[in-house]
């Protein structure tokens, strides 16, 4: 039994064989060949936070791969109402073939894995976002034809995109770098464990972490359940824009991505974003095929 709970727990191998996969899924469904791998098998989907792409990629994804989803609030299950994750996970597990949980904390996804006998998929926790790390690298290597080598620059809040985006970089041989500002690093363990095992450097300077960067990432200054914090984090986070003077010492040819909802003249200009949206979009349309790869090859 498979499980994506975080990336650090799959191998190089793993990642790049579910990269392929993505890419076979996508061309068989650019030209209308079925793949029922997933043939009579149900996902259920549980949201504690909400989704556009995810709920509806997920959804896609699994009557693409012959199987149906079942959408599961928080507010409808008696977990919203205090029952312990371990006995949803029982529970679930006898009616399911599988969960994508999209939640808060970490904890609550490992411990469905802990508990439960199928597997489990993390959709998005505070702590790490696989699944859309997956599609960004499938994203880079459709249009660089590669990933080892290349460098790849996030802006912004050190944050769950940031923790998965290092690990996801590292593995496959990118080397990696992170402008954030003093208090608002990604996670401490994470950046230990990619200064050891490849090339990865933090800066508070925005224009020395994207100098000859071949991709350039960004995501909202404040994220979900961080509301409260929105006004005072555009005042600290105002430097951390991709614009064009971030642009101008990036390569010629690099690619801008984002995870989406952007924040136009926050994280991002409007003009950047417009220039690079076939990217950007291209990636939000991989969030489907590399999670079908991610369910045929968790529940397959």
């Amino acid at each position: 039994m498979k499980h994506l709970l975080k990336l650090s727990d799959w191998s190089e191998k793993e990642i790049i064989e579910t990269l392929n996969l993505a890419d076979q899924l996508k061309f068989d469904k650019k030209n209308g060949i079925e793949h029922h791998h997933l043939k009579g098998k149900t996902l259920g989907m549980i949201f504690e936070k909400s989704s556009t792409r995810t709920r509806v990629s997920f959804e896609v994804g699994m009557h693409d791969l012959g199987g149906m989803a079942l959408f599961l609030s928080s507010r409808d299950l008696q977990i919203g109402r205090g029952e312990p994750v371990e006995d949803t996970a029982r529970v679930l597990s006898r009616y399911l073939d599988g969960i994508m949980i999209r939640t808060y904390a970490q904890e609550e996804v490992e411990g469905l894995a802990k508990m439960g006998n199928i597997p489990i998929i993390n959709g998005l926790t505070d702590y790490c976002h696989p699944c859309q790390v997956l599609a960004d690298l499938m994203t880079i290597r459709e249009h660089k034809g590669m990933l080892k080598g290349l460098k790849l620059c996030y802006i912004g809040d050190g944050n769950n995109m940031a923790n998965s985006l290092i690990v996801g970089g590292i593995k496959v041989g990118m080397s990696v770098s992170v402008a954030t500002p003093e208090g608002y690093k990604p996670d401490a363990d994470i950046m230990a464990w990619a200064a050891e095992n490849g090339d990865f450097t933090w800066t508070s300077d925005v224009l020395e972490a994207a100098k000859d960067a071949d991709a350039l990432y960004t995501d909202v200054w404040a994220s979900m359940g961080q509301e409260s914090e929105a006004e005072e984090r555009k005042k600290i986070f105002k430097s951390y824009q991709i614009n064009d003077s971030v642009m101008a010492v990036a390569r010629p040819d690099a690619m801008v991505l984002h995870c989406l909802p952007a924040h136009r003249e926050e994280e991002i200009t409007a003009k950047v974003f417009e220039a690079h949206a076939d990217q950007i979009f291209d990636e939000a349309e991989n969030r489907l095929h590399a999670q079908k790869a991610v369910m045929v090859k968790c529940m397959k």
